[in-house]
């Protein structure tokens, strides 16, 4: 017994599914892979550096002694703001990258993993 498909499909439907369905599978694995990376920043030639993961999730946070002036404050916070901020750029970055390699570019509402 042959089976039928219903009424009104046909075979371009199906093959366009089943790449709907390759292309979703590939943004998942590729957005799970960026957010196993960690990116790593520096600020002030090195005197604060920071490390995120692909989440943006902050991991850590690292502060040369000889920056650390109570009388200036300021200036380390935004060295701190500086790293992190340039850590969630490359994190940012990565996964539009990787996005834009799965979709051809495509920008797609509604696929999990876009923003």
């Amino acid at each position: 017994m042959k089976a039928r498909l219903p009424e009104g499909y046909n075979m371009k439907q199906g093959d366009m599914m089943r790449r709907v369905q390759k292309m979703q599978e590939d943004m998942q694995n590729a957005q799970a892979e960026v957010e196993a990376s960690v990116f790593e920043a520096a600020a002030g030639g090195g005197a604060v550096s920071a490390k995120v993961n692909g989440k943006k999730e902050l991991l850590e946070v690292k502060i040369q002694p000889e920056v650390v002036d109570p009388d200036d404050v300021e200036m380390l916070e935004d060295l701190l703001v500086a790293a992190v901020n340039e850590c969630m750029k490359q994190a940012d970055a990565a996964m539009e990258s990787k996005m834009g390699a799965v979709t051809g570019g495509l920008n797609i509402p509604g696929m999990p993993g876009l923003f």
